[in-house]
């Protein structure tokens, strides 16, 4: 990657990383310690971990069709702040409904899909993928600290402390926005309406499938985190203060054996196969803790083991996303897969509050088993992404500067050429290309335009 890349990349990740560190600092304690709060029931603890996944999941797809229409940073900065005043609204309050009003409000600030698709837009195709996998990485990590962090902090600050901190947290990202160019899209003069939009990426069979499959990874991981601190007390005898040290070790032994397994996914093209083994490794650390969840080995094992899934599915999938999704929809098509993550997050948290209330200890385990299982038949009709070329070029000499955009669209009416995203300020436009469709007419094309013949 260029400097300008790196740069982009290493802020947006940071944004994305603060919001999931304030986010799931919350979820490995909650749980226990939410009891203090007046009206606390086990399922309405099970609510507000995951109601900010529902709003979430509400207000994503709204906010990414907007993000096809109009400049992504505005829309960032306003999801940001309904993120802080979330966070303040849930420290504040001493009754379980305010926590889940603030929960909600949080949730309000629905900009993951934003966040992406401004990612896709300053980065190459050849090293979007590595930007995609390093934000997914990037995420993994923040899973990691944000356990680790949760149980060490709130003997320190309690549970108000940890809302707050979400609330500093997101004008820390605002900050971090500052760092990312502002780049020009350059869409077709006649976009589609945003049913049509709507509709045509819900069509793509492929994309439903990673909708699903994120749904299901945050589904697992939420009913998880409900069920589990408390195991680690009954049946582990290790205290609620020490679960940060349990989780940590785990999630940093997965995340560095999940490594090797996303190099080969995105340098050997081998996406989909990597993409299975996570998703059975999920599946199977379900099966070791319905089967072994009353000892201390097989609660870690199991444990361990959804974390290395974990970890590879969070790295790959935002790369995947971007590579098979439409051009002119591509804030659309990572909106509908944010709402799928947040709803499975509300189902998730939902689901694991009634269980922790009302099934056993190996129904709950073999339910999430089942689940996983049938996810991973589904997953089997995925394709591999498709894989193209990109060309970052400078800006012709003689080009007026607010003709940009009519520059644009003649390149993308060439034919070959996919995307192409300008760069004022850096004087540099992004080409996403077909080679395989880029005749001698194109090229020929393409020269006249750039003012220089370019070597593909």
């Amino acid at each position: 990657m260029n400097a300008l890349e790196r740069r982009a990349t290493l802020a947006l990740g940071s944004i994305f990383a603060l919001r999931m560190l304030g986010l799931f600092m919350i979820v490995p304690v909650f749980a226990i310690y939410g009891r203090q709060y007046t009206g606390a029931t086990p399922a309405l603890l099970g609510l507000a971990i995951g109601i900010y996944g529902l709003t979430q999941a509400v207000l994503q797809i709204p906010a990414s069709l907007l993000a096809d229409r109009f400049a992504r940073k505005p829309l960032i900065i306003i999801g940001l702040l309904l993120f802080a005043l979330g966070g303040a609204v849930a420290a504040l309050s001493t009754h379980i409904w305010g926590v889940i009003a603030g929960r909600a409000i949080a949730g309000s600030g629905a900009v993951s899909a934003i966040v992406m698709a401004l990612l896709a837009d300053v980065t190459r195709e050849e090293q979007r993928s590595k930007a995609m996998a390093s934000m997914g990485m990037t995420i993994a990590l923040s899973f990691i600290i944000a356990f680790g962090l949760g149980p060490l902090l709130n003997q320190w600050v309690g549970l108000s402390g940890l809302f707050w901190l979400t609330s500093i947290a997101a004008f820390c990202a605002i900050g971090m926005l500052a760092l990312v160019p502002t780049p020009l899209r350059v869409l077709p003069s006649s976009p589609l309406g945003y049913g049509t939009q709507l509709s045509s990426v819900l069509k793509i069979a492929d994309l439903n499938r990673l909708h699903v499959s994120i749904f299901m990874l945050h589904f697992i991981m939420t009913a998880v985190f409900v069920l589990l601190p408390g195991q680690l007390i009954q049946y582990a005898h290790i205290a609620a203060p020490q679960h940060g040290w349990v989780y940590l070790p785990l999630l940093l032994l997965g995340f560095i054996l999940a490594i090797p397994a996303i190099i080969v996914a995105e340098v050997k093209r081998q996406m989909r196969a990597i993409f299975l083994a996570g998703a059975l490794c999920i599946t199977l650390a379900m099966g070791i803790l319905a089967l072994d969840y009353t000892s201390k080995l097989g609660l870690l094992c199991g444990v361990g083991l959804f974390f290395i899934g974990f970890n590879v599915l969070e790295a790959i999938l935002p790369s995947w996303l971007a590579k098979r999704a439409p051009v002119a929809a591509k804030a659309t098509a990572m909106g509908i897969n944010a709402s799928s993550q947040f709803l499975g997050a509300f189902a998730g948290g939902t689901l694991g509050g009634l269980l922790l209330a009302h099934a056993t200890v190996m129904q709950a385990w073999v339910l999430l088993m089942v689940l996983g299982f049938s996810w991973l038949i589904y997953a089997l009709g995925l394709q591999s992404p498709p894989y193209l070329s990109s060309l970052a070029v400078r800006l012709p000499v003689e080009q007026v500067p607010g003709k940009h955009e009519d520059w644009g669209r003649k390149l993308l009416a060439i034919q070959g050429i996919e995307e192409v995203v300008v760069l004022p300020e850096q004087q540099v436009a992004y080409l996403k290309v077909d080679k395989t469709l880029l005749d001698d007419k194109a090229r020929h094309e393409l020269t006249q335009l750039l003012g220089a013949p370019i070597a593909i």
